[in-house]
């Protein structure tokens, strides 16, 4: 059904445009989100040029590391670098040469080690860029229910079936657990990280604590804080933090928990079609979730938050790029009005523009400052949303 290629032109020019300017150019992601085949685009994986470290040909090759690398020209690409850490010194010395004979674009999967280690060892030689799964303007509007169904991840999405999406999803978290954290250094038990990202399904869309986990899975409130931090640092999980403004009012401090794919998230709730979606109790907090991804994958704000006060005035998302702020909020409703928890976010928070984003086919103002704008509307070049950052 959903078959085929999709183009990731925005993808492609970022990663020309980075290898132009800087000496290394490094594509973050979750696994399984496309880095490979956009690096595969610059650099034939027969090449001599191309390492993965996966691969064992690719290992042998790296033995002597600066003896592999020192003679390269072009293009080079080094695929999991997070297998091999000790590489990030030796690209240093490779990327300050003069002239410089290559360019390194270096993929990797888990953020934590990957960012710290180029953070340390490349400074001002690196150009980040981070690759999510498909966004709803790579697959367009009218593939939007089967988007948020089955998430972004290219082969989930493009499945030729529910079913066959479901054990790709399936089987993308087992050998996450039980391969992948290994490798990464992750020594905890599969079967105890499955049960909290069982359980943080639950949680999607709420404000979070740590202490009920804790007393639910009978473990300490730090090692639930580290569960967390394990799943946001791989991509899995986005902790949303709440912004303060200096109101005088008792504002909400803990954060907020969305998973950042919805496909992972329908799999670990049992929804398996799009009618189990409609009617399932969390349907709202997915769909609010799959929203602010979209919108952050389509805005790259400078800053984001969500804004709440303990007398129930709240805004989904504060997005902040260069210093204008505006609010979204996200309503699966046919027809949003404007209600008070909107006036005061406007005010509290002087916002430039309010955008309440729904499911239904128009655009229409709500005040001055609020717009309502279809959900669809992110699948197009010009939108409001992208307009409304810009200041256009």
């Amino acid at each position: 059904m959903m078959g085929g290629m999709i183009e990731r032109t925005a993808y492609l020019r970022a990663i020309q445009v980075a290898l132009e300017r800087s000496r290394v150019a490094a594509l973050i992601g979750p696994r399984q989100s496309g880095k490979t085949t956009l690096a595969r685009q610059f650099v034939a994986p027969d090449s001599p040029n191309y390492f993965d470290l996966e691969d064992l040909t690719s290992l042998v090759r790296l033995q002597e590391p600066m003896t592999a690398l020192r003679g390269l020209r072009g293009v080079v690409v080094i695929d999991e670098i997070q297998r091999r850490p000790d590489l990030f010194p030796l690209l240093r010395v490779l990327a300050d040469r003069e002239p410089l004979p290559a360019r390194f674009l270096i993929l990797g999967s888990a953020s934590p080690d990957v960012a710290r280690a180029a953070s340390e060892s490349l400074a001002g030689r690196i150009e980040v860029i981070q690759v999510n799964g498909f966004s709803i303007s790579e697959v367009g509007a009218e593939a939007q229910p089967t988007h948020w169904l089955r998430g972004g991840f290219p082969l989930s999405f493009l499945s030729n079936s529910e079913a066959d999406s479901l054990a790709w999803r399936k089987n993308f978290i087992q050998m996450l657990l039980e391969r992948d954290f290994p490798q990464w250094g992750i020594r905890i038990p599969a079967a105890a990280l499955f049960r909290f990202w069982m359980m943080l399904a639950h949680y999607h869309g709420q404000i979070w604590n740590n202490a009920e986990p804790a007393r639910s899975l009978g473990i300490s409130e730090p090692t639930v804080r580290s569960y967390l931090d394990i799943l946001e640092g791989v991509f899995m999980v986005r902790v949303l933090q709440p912004w303060h403004a200096n109101l005088g009012k008792r504002q909400v401090k803990a954060p907020k928990i969305y998973f950042r794919d919805s496909g992972l998230l329908h799999y670990l709730l049992g929804i398996r079609s799009e009618l189990d979606l409609q009617v399932h109790p969390k349907s709202g907090a997915s769909w609010e979730g799959y929203v602010i991804d979209e919108v952050l994958k389509t805005t790259a704000p400078d800053e984001a938050y969500f804004w709440a006060t303990h007398s129930g005035a709240e805004l989904d998302l504060l997005l902040i790029k260069d210093g204008r702020r505006i609010g979204v909020e996200c309503k699966r409703m046919d027809a949003p009005r404007l209600t008070p928890s909107m006036r005061a976010a406007l005010t509290d928070l002087e916002l430039s523009q309010l955008l309440v984003i729904y499911p239904g086919l128009q655009p229409y103002p709500l005040s001055e400052n609020v717009k309502v704008i279809p959900l669809k509307d992110l699948a197009q070049p010009g939108s409001l949303l992208l307009n409304s950052l810009s200041g256009v």
